[in-house]
């Protein structure tokens, strides 16, 4: 499985280029993609969503959270505030559902480098 973030998901759906948008339809064609919760809570958060990309959404499996999900996201959170480095609350839920289920994330959201660094979080491309 590879987990997507929504920044490359929104990019690949709006016909934007990039080596993430080539990764997203690469996972999408394989059956590989999956989306942590926080992701999917973002994208269908949009009131003008369109049809096709809400069945798309809800066809494509989740990430679900395990036993200790909050705490262990606390503690990555903490981590990266010690560090002195960017952690906003959303990132870091979905950077410890990638962790807890061994994915790597596709992103283009360079605030995920922060996690990358002190975590084996795998980012893509």
């Amino acid at each position: 499985m590879i987990a997507i973030d929504s920044s490359s998901l929104i990019a690949y759906l709006s016909g934007a280029s990039g080596a993430d948008v080539s990764a997203v339809e690469s996972a999408l064609e394989g059956k590989h993609a999956c989306l942590p919760p926080v992701v999917l809570t973002e994208l269908l958060s949009d009131p003008e969503l369109p049809g096709p990309v809400d069945a798309l959404l809800r066809e494509l499996p989740s990430l679900n959270l395990s036993e200790g999900y909050w705490e262990r996201a606390g503690k990555l959170r903490a981590r990266a505030v010690a560090a002195h480095r960017k952690a906003p609350l959303a990132d870091t839920l979905i950077a410890q559902s990638c962790l807890d289920h061994d994915v790597p994330l596709i992103t283009r959201d360079r605030d995920f480098h922060s996690f990358e660094r002190f975590s084996r979080l795998k980012l893509l491309p």
